[in-house]
Order: structure tokens, then C-alpha cells, then sequence
């Protein structure tokens, strides 16, 4: 087994202008820088990474022609736009519906931009014109919107569903530009991971009908800078559940994805405010059926609404490899949930995502070439305090699966900022890199 820090062909890291390479490594694993890049900032997701590490990875590992990355995690599409940037053919995975039609909209960037302002202005032009409709929204839209503002948002909405849902990218740029703005016109806060806090009233709220327009504009001038940047449109996403081996696929030289981490985030409920202006969820309570049940099982939601049995989970021979150790922490996971407050399921959650993550490996396996490489940006976790040592687990998994070592790549430290937490579990963050 390689130990940590044997590298290889990955050791190089890029260095900031300025020096600060330290801290440049620390968001590597974070989405915020993305927000300053053309394309990767039309919408906001937290579940993401640093897009220019991605493209600096892709340059330095697929520097021939005709080679092509995989990302069975693709989010709102990091990777592959990485990849597009480097001319380079990707191909994602996405099983979470909304995310994965977020992703789809910013891959057909490459669209004429006389005809995105043709087709804006004249969908703004017919919601402006359009006469108020009386309408009883959804509870969490009512909390969240001014009456004004929801009244607008709806105009807009329903000259898109009725003139340009046509699954073409431009309309696919114009859902998108309409989706990108329902937070900004909201009164409601954001907490960390795009939770929505109704309680909360911001200070900034924008108009709906400006807000369109200045995104529309922004999404104009980033198609105009990369077509000038050279950018290719070589990748593909596939709305997929990566546990599930996919015979559509051409087999890959390199993997760079960043999996759900097994720390109670719910990435269905990231995205809920905007579902529900959508008309995909009434209430936080249709998220299972929408969305949750494609994805792999990282939050106790998720594990509860599926009332998991722990012994079956443990039993599951995909998870051979660590079943020992992955037994103690979720036994112990059992007790400790007997006398806290909220008795969480993290001892079913923490075992029905290693037995995914096994899975998902093994999918990975097949499609994988023999002298590829993997890249999985990932975080370990300790709910209740029961440290689950996830990096060392998963290379054991993979390993398991037929890959043949793997190196992990501290990043940061986490858990640092939470002073109220009643445990003090050191916490990290890195790349566990997997070799074919």
C-alpha cells in the first residue's frame, strides 16, 4: 500500500500569485472561489470545489489528445466545465433532478449571444406585459418573497413554462437565468449549505425583473469570454446514480469528483426553496420522493425515511473490507442515539453510505482504464463524537473493488469554527487519490 504523500504525477500543486499557497490548498475543496469564474457562477451550490484545481488536475494528469475525465458526482458541473476549459471530453453523472438540470443548462453555454438577448429581453417584455394572477403559494414561498416580489417571479415563470420550455439550451439558459435570481429576490437569509432561514430577513433584495436582466447580461458576457478563452463543448452529464454500473459509457483515464461526505448535510433540501418556486415540492416533506431517494444515503433524514435496518446494512458483503470497524462506530452510533435529544439515525446513515460508496467503487471499477487514476475529494466525519475515518475507509474499499492503492491529501483542517459543539473530534479535509 502507498503511504500518504506519494503522489506521483500529483504532487504539483499551483502556487498564488501572491504566495499563498497554504491558503489557496485550504479552498480547494470549497465552491466559493467558482463564484468568480465565468460560467462556474451562474449558480451557486456549497456542495462543490474549487474548479480551477480541477482544471489544473485535468491539465497536468490528461495532457494528450483524445483522453477523457469522469465525475459520477457532477453536481452543477465543476468538473466538466474543467474539462471543457482544457479541451478535454467529460462525461458526469447526476442523480439529484434539479441539480442535475442546473448542470445540463450551464453545459449548453455555447449558444449564439444575439439569440440570448433576443430571447430574454422578449420573455421579460411579455412578463412585464402580463396582468397580475391571483394565486395561494406555497407556505415556504409566502415566508420567503415580499408579495410584490413573488408576484413577479411568477410572471416570469409562467411566460417560460408556457413559450420556452422547449428543453433547447437556450431555454434551458433561460430557466436557468430565472433560477439563478430566486434567492437574491428573496427576504429570507441563507444559512451555511444554502439552507433557508425564514426567519431571517436580509438586507439586500432585488427586483425580480432587474435581477433577470443583470443575470442574463452576466450569462452573455461569460459565454462571449470563454468562446474567446477557446473553450470546447466535448462534455456530456447523464442523469445516473453512480452505485449503478453504466453500460453507456466509454471507459476513462481519470476520475475527479467530490462525493457526499457522511455528515448529515441534505442535498435535497439545498435546493428547496428553488424546487418549490418551481412547483417540484410542496413542503419539506415531499423531498424524499423528489429528490432524496436518488442519492447516496449521507444524512439521517434520509436513513429515517427509509427505516434502515442496521444489521441488514452491516451484513451487506460490499463493505467486507472495513465491515469490523464500520461495525463498532455504528453500534456505538446506536447507543449514544438512545440518550440524545434529537436520536438522530447516524448508525444506519453511516452504514448505508459505506455500503454506496462500495458500491459506487465497484461501478467506478468497470469503467475506469487499467492505468487510470482517481481523484475523490472528501471529508471525515464524527456524529455523536464516533469518529468514522471515511478517506481511509473508502481507499480501503476501492482497493477492495480491484483498484490497486491509494494516497490521501490533507487539504485543511475542519471542525475548527464551532465553539458549541459538545465534541472536539479533530476533523479533515483532502484528496484521496486511487490508482487503477
Amino acid at each position: 500500500m502507498k503511504q500518504s504523500g506519494q503522489l506521483g504525477l500529483f504532487e504539483d500543486i499551483d502556487v498564488a500569485p501572491d504566495g499563498g499557497t497554504a491558503a489557496k490548498r485550504a479552498r480547494e475543496g470549497a465552491f466559493s472561489d467558482n463564484m468568480g469564474l465565468q460560467v462556474h457562477r451562474w449558480f451557486r451550490y456549497s456542495a462543490g470545489f474549487s474548479a480551477e484545481w480541477a482544471e489544473g488536475a485535468i491539465g497536468r494528469a490528461l495532457p494528450g489528445e483524445g483522453l477523457c475525465v469522469l465525475d459520477p458526482f457532477a453536481g452543477v458541473g465543476t468538473t466538466l466545465l474543467a474539462a471543457e476549459a482544457r479541451g478535454t471530453k467529460g462525461t458526469g453523472f447526476e442523480a439529484h433532478p434539479f441539480v442535475f438540470r442546473v448542470a445540463r443548462a450551464k453545459l449548453g453555454w455555447n449558444v449564439p449571444v444575439s439569440a440570448l438577448h433576443e430571447s430574454y429581453q422578449e420573455l421579460l417584455r411579455r412578463a412585464r406585459k402580463r396582468p397580475a394572477e391571483r394565486a395561494q403559494p406555497p407556505s415556504l414561498m409566502q415566508k420567503c418573497f415580499t408579495e410584490e416580489s413573488l408576484e413577479r417571479l411568477g410572471r416570469l415563470k409562467r411566460v417560460f413554462l408556457e413559450d420556452y420550455n422547449d428543453g433547447t439550451s437556450l431555454g434551458e439558459l433561460l430557466w436557468l437565468g430565472i433560477t439563478a435570481i430566486v434567492r437574491s429576490c428573496s427576504v429570507a437569509g441563507t444559512a451555511q449549505w444554502q439552507y433557508v432561514l425564514p426567519n431571517k430577513q436580509k438586507a439586500n433584495v432585488y427586483d425580480p425583473f432587474d435581477a433577470f436582466v443583470w443575470k442574463m447580461e452576466a450569462f452573455a458576457l461569460d459565454i462571449e469570454a470563454v468562446k474567446r478563452a477557446g473553450w470546447t463543448e466535448s462534455s456530456a452529464i447523464l442523469q445516473h446514480d453512480a452505485r449503478v454500473p453504466c453500460e453507456h459509457v466509454e471507459q476513462v483515464d481519470m476520475v475527479i469528483t467530490s462525493p457526499p461526505y457522511p455528515n448529515n448535510y441534505d442535498y435535497a433540501d439545498a435546493t428547496r426553496l428553488e424546487m418549490t418556486f418551481w412547483g417540484e415540492v410542496e413542503g419539506w416533506g415531499d423531498l424524499q420522493a423528489a429528490a432524496r431517494q436518488y442519492l447516496v444515503r449521507s444524512c439521517s433524514q434520509h436513513s429515517a425515511a427509509e427505516k434502515l435496518q442496521l444489521d441488514e446494512l452491516l451484513r451487506d458483503p460490499v463493505i467486507a473490507a472495513i465491515r469490523g470497524e464500520l461495525t463498532r462506530s455504528c453500534r456505538a452510533l446506536e447507543t449514544l442515539r438512545l440518550v440524545r435529544a434529537g436520536k438522530k439515525t447516524y448508525h444506519t446513515m453511516a452504514a448505508a453510505y459505506f455500503v454506496d460508496m462500495a458500491r459506487t467503487l465497484r461501478a467506478l471499477r468497470t469503467l475506469c482504464k487499467s492505468g487510470g487514476k482517481m481523484c475523490f475529494v472528501v471529508g471525515d466525519s464524527a456524529p455523536y463524537g464516533v469518529h468514522l475515518a471515511v478517506e481511509r475507509w473508502l481507499g480501503e474499499l476501492a482497493v477492495d473493488a480491484g483498484f490497486g492503492a491509494y494516497s490521501f491529501e490533507k487539504i485543511r483542517d475542519r471542525n475548527t469554527k464551532w465553539k458549541n459543539r459538545k465534541h472536539r473530534v479533530p476533523l479533515q479535509e483532502g484528496r484521496l487519490w486511487i490508482e487503477g
